[in-house]
C-alpha cells in the first residue's frame, strides 16, 4: 500500500499563495483529495496541491470579526448603535485595514452595522470619490 503525501506547505509556491489563499477564503487540499471543481497549483510538472474555494475557513472569518471588534472599540461601542456619521467612519477605518479584501465581507460589516449592503456600498463609494 502506497502512503499518500500530504500537502507540503513550505514549498515556496505554496508559501507565496498562502495570502492570497487567506484573503480569499480559498485552502489547499492534497491532490488526492481534489475534485473536479479544485484547481491544480502545477510546478515543474508536479501538482503541489490543489486550491479549493468555498466557505471561507474559520480562520478568514476571524479575521474580519477581528477587524469589526477593533473599530467598534475604537469608536466606543457596538458598531449598530453608532450614529451615522461614525458608521461611514467605521467603514473608511475598516477600508483602511483591509477589511473589504474578504470574501463577502460586506454583508458582514452591513450585518455589524446594522446597516444594508446596499448602504455600506453608498458609505465605500463617498469614501473612494
Amino acid at each position: 500500500m502506497t502512503e499518500r503525501s500530504p500537502v507540503d506547505a513550505s514549498h515556496p509556491v505554496l508559501v507565496t499563495l498562502a495570502p492570497l489563499l487567506e484573503k480569499t477564503g480559498g485552502r489547499l487540499v492534497p491532490a488526492h483529495e481534489a475534485t473536479a471543481e479544485d484547481v491544480p497549483l502545477v510546478w515543474e510538472g508536479q501538482t503541489l496541491a490543489c486550491v479549493r474555494f468555498g466557505q471561507p475557513e474559520a480562520d478568514t472569518l476571524g479575521g474580519l470579526e477581528r477587524l469589526l471588534d477593533e473599530v467598534a472599540a475604537e469608536l466606543g461601542g457596538p458598531l449598530t448603535e453608532l450614529p451615522r456619521v461614525d458608521k461611514q467612519r467605521a467603514v473608511r477605518l475598516l477600508e483602511e485595514r483591509g477589511a473589504f479584501t474578504f470574501r463577502k465581507s460586506a454583508e458582514t460589516v452591513a450585518a455589524a452595522l446594522g446597516v444594508t449592503r446596499f448602504t455600506v456600498y453608498n458609505y465605500l463609494n463617498r469614501e473612494r470619490a
